[in-house]
């Protein structure tokens, strides 16, 4: 990277400048709404995505960005959301629990939504010069690849920050991309070595870096709020039965991104319980705990600054050795074997290597939130499969070469201690001063080390309008990328 100082332009000269490299490289921007609707993309681009693999670095997949895209490798189009439904039998509760698929997003991870909002509104502003800077993605694990994607995508260099010991599929795909990476020090839970490593790069290069931080930056939640959120309502509408109701949502942390769809139906839907997971190894809403743990796909030790803590209604610790068992036993062929002669139909059991381990997690978390609040068969609770296990064969290897081969006693061991033996500790129900103290607990890392102020955040707290502010952001990036998108003149040849 080169240390020359930029030489200062103005907004409108760097917009001017997005806008020809746009129009070069025949880039078209989708508009929330197409995501959210991908039916609305011009005809001319559905076309032409006929002939393009869902993985392909081309600047069109930009509108494969939604949970609509048909589930192939290559040429799909858009049908209804993608979404699976656990029979009871891997619940051991009576409520309907339904996950979002995030396998078939490009990349195979939901992230690529997340780390579109922070690049493109920017890009749209003319706050990002893809002609002389680089977008920093810091990140454990599918946030970085999702914005590297973004970045190839969207014509800017692109900068990896991720923990060394994120999975080695991780790493080289970002090589193969063409992102400069930097490896941090520790795992999943090493968040604030990432911010380390984020000062460190924007104290020695100046504004030839943009941080593009999903802790921290409110496009990440913005985009899961409309187009997550309305996914999840549009299933629903779609499968419930007379009787039934939308009870709750469950989902592990993170950078708190996804948990915004949860605002977005409790705004429709005020009975909505929202209940937020975390690593029983890090357990830091629940106790103001730290530590390490294996779920790869959530960070640990801080609350997110982008996180409403108000929404939030209870919290659960996750055992990550659950995690890693229940992967196994999804995964290995005993373990399949297994749980057809529970009575699993053959289908379903082809359909676990969608979950990922954030995405089993996720699971195990909604079936608690069934459980502590005694759910019945007509209440409906939504979570999220951020991405597959194909993005974690060499933790399977791992665990392999670790403890052996996996055989049928292993899987009866798991299925009833990891699925069915889900019990009611490390919850816990918030009251309102349990909600400040994890809302506090956001002074430390941002207001103290990176810069936010106590104003903020007790407006975060005490402005009742504050949040849906954040979230109606999106509207005025609607108009602005329509308007990039006019003066590109790009989208005229694909309407017919």
């Amino acid at each position: 990277m080169n240390k020359t100082a930029l030489k200062p332009k103005t907004q409108k000269e760097v917009l001017e400048s997005t806008i020809q490299r746009c129009r070069e490289r025949n880039i078209v921007i989708p508009s929330y709404e197409e995501m959210k609707h991908p039916e609305k993309i011009p005809a001319g681009i559905r076309q032409e995505l006929s002939k393009i693999g869902l993985w392909d670095v081309h600047p069109l997949n930009l509108f494969r960005i939604t949970w609509k895209n048909q589930p192939v490798k290559t040429g799909g189009g858009f049908a209804g959301v993608n979404f699976l439904e656990y029979p009871s039998l891997l619940t051991g509760v009576k409520a309907r629990i339904i996950t979002l698929l995030g396998k078939f997003f490009p990349t195979g991870s939901h992230k690529v939504g997340a780390s579109f909002g922070p690049l493109v509104e920017k890009l749209v502003r003319g706050d990002f010069d893809p002609t002389r800077q680089k977008a920093v993605w810091p990140s454990t694990g599918n946030y970085c690849r999702g914005g590297a994607y973004n970045s190839a995508l969207l014509a800017c260099p692109a900068v990896a920050i991720l923990p060394e010991g994120m999975s080695r599929e991780r790493f080289e795909w970002l090589k193969q991309i063409g992102a400069e990476i930097y490896a941090t020090p520790g795992s999943e839970s090493n968040v604030k070595e990432i911010y380390d490593k984020c000062h460190a790069l924007k104290a020695e290069y100046g504004d030839q870096v943009v941080i593009l931080n999903q802790f921290e930056d409110f496009a990440n939640p913005a985009w899961h709020y409309w187009v997550t959120g309305g996914a999840m309502e549009e299933v629903y509408r779609q499968e419930k039965k007379p009787g039934q109701n939308l009870f709750g949502v469950f989902l592990t942390q993170g950078s708190a991104g996804t948990l915004a769809s949860g605002d977005y139906l409790k705004d429709r839907y005020p009975q909505v319980k929202i209940m937020a997971g975390e690593a029983l190894q890090c357990p830091t809403i629940l106790y103001n705990g730290y530590g390490d743990h294996r779920i790869e796909g959530i960070g640990d030790k801080h609350i997110p600054w982008v996180l409403n803590v108000k929404s939030l209604d209870l919290a659960a610790g996750i055992d990550d050795d659950y995690t890693l068992r229940v992967l196994r036993l999804f995964n290995e062929p005993a373990g399949r074997q297994y749980l057809k002669q529970l009575g699993l139909p053959q289908g379903t059991a082809d359909q676990l290597d969608l979950l990922g381990i954030s995405s089993i997690a996720n699971l195990m978390g909604a079936v608690k939130l069934a459980k502590y609040y005694e759910c019945d068969e007509n209440q409906i609770i939504f979570t999220v499969a951020t991405d597959s296990t194909e993005l974690y064969q060499s933790r399977l290897a791992e665990l392999r070469e670790k403890y052996g081969e996996y055989r049928e006693r292993d899987a009866a061991a798991d299925y009833q201690r990891c699925l069915m033996g889900l019990t009611l500790d490390h919850i816990e129900e918030f009251s309102y001063w349990q909600k400040k103290r994890v809302h506090n607990l956001k002074y430390f890392t941002w207001v103290e080390q990176q810069g936010k102020t106590v104003e903020e955040l007790n407006a975060q707290w005490y402005d009742s309008g504050y949040w849906s502010k954040k979230w109606d952001k999106v509207k005025e990036w609607e108009k602005l990328i329509r308007e990039f998108n006019q003066k590109t003149g790009v989208e005229k040849q694909y309407r017919k």
